[in-house]
């Protein structure tokens, strides 16, 4: 997942708590970003195409980067330490950061919620660290499966500790969504890695993450979240750098480095104009296709293909992930 490592959309309010966020997941999982409200007329590019369909595009690229940006990571734990690759994927968060300060100016540097921007930006860097260190030993499209888990937590974080009203139909489909979840994991059984609870506890940082930044983005705004997230999670994760760090040796890791952190940076970019031009109800739907990118590239390159019951576990989260998005949307229209 992260989005970078983070990378996934659920914030500002019920409907974009269903997208799901690279960045910096490693990932698996996409920052914060506040839900658009509606259609935008500023697009320079395309311009015959509707926004909802262009929004569409922007978000289908980012998951294809994000996926990229995982096996890349998945291929550059055979030979780095976690921590290494989990820094050097949130230097790509950085670098979209920048690009947005750029842009926008040092004024997406004011804020009023200085300690829960840091909190945010270390859960940031424990939903990817953890991310990193599970795909060590888990297949790539287990683990992106897993992660998707965390919309259906943030659904139950939100009843439980926000005292949001979660009704029958909603609580029902957070049970089901765990159950898949226990079908991929199949804890007891011969198939059943270790490693897979840290795929569980990057989720689990991802969706209180995502907890946080509804509010957040709502006050500070959706650069500003991402910009602060960037240098908290990196400065946090150069500490203890050298103890961990390992020169790259040959050329193509130092390609797979900048990929991992390049990809990251645009899939960023590619996750805020999204939700510029489109509607969260419109775009969310989309994060999905990160399972199906997910199962290619771990089929392609390292030959695992998701067996029966995790393909059974992953239409599980799926179909109550998509079942609790449009419940939440059907709730906000009254």
């Amino acid at each position: 997942m992260q989005p970078s490592g983070d990378h996934n959309t659920q914030d500002s309010d019920a409907s974009a708590r269903a997208v799901a966020s690279p960045s910096t997941n490693p990932g698996f999982y996409v920052n914060g970003v506040r839900a658009n409200t509606g259609p935008q007329n500023n697009r320079t590019l395309f311009r015959s195409l509707p926004d909802g369909v262009l929004g569409m595009m922007y978000m289908s690229l980012a998951f294809f980067l994000v996926a990229a940006s995982d096996a890349q990571v998945k291929v550059l734990t055979e030979a780095f330490h976690p921590m290494q690759i989990a820094w050097t994927r949130q230097m790509g968060l950085l670098l979209g950061a920048l690009v947005l300060l750029a842009m926008k100016g040092g004024q997406i540097l004011r804020t009023s919620n200085i300690p829960l921007q840091v909190v945010r930006g270390v859960l940031a860097l424990m939903t990817a660290t953890f991310f990193v260190f599970g795909l060590r030993f888990v297949p790539l499209a287990d683990a992106v499966a897993v992660c998707f888990v965390a919309p259906i937590m943030v659904t139950a974080m939100g009843a439980l500790f926000l005292g949001e009203p979660v009704g029958i139909r909603r609580w029902s489909a957070v049970i089901v969504g765990f159950i898949g979840t226990l079908i991929i994991i199949r804890p007891g059984f011969a198939s059943f890695h270790p490693a897979m609870l840290l795929v569980v506890l990057a989720a689990t940082c991802f969706a209180v993450r995502q907890v946080l930044s509804r509010n957040l983005v709502v006050q500070d705004g959706v650069a500003t979240t991402i910009t602060y997230t960037a240098f908290v999670s990196i400065i946090v994760l150069t500490v203890p750098l050298p103890f961990f760090w390992t020169t790259p040796e040959t050329f193509n890791q130092v390609l797979l480095m900048i990929g991992v952190a390049g990809f990251a940076a645009l899939a960023e970019l590619l996750f805020v104009k999204a939700l510029e031009v489109g509607m969260t109800v419109v775009v969310a739907p989309v994060q999905y296709t990160l399972i199906i990118w997910g199962t290619f590239y771990g089929w392609i390159i390292f030959g695992h293909f998701p067996d029966m019951w995790t393909v059974l576990g992953t239409m599980i989260i799926v179909v109550t992930g998509f079942y609790i998005f449009n419940r939440e949307r059907m709730l906000m229209r009254i």
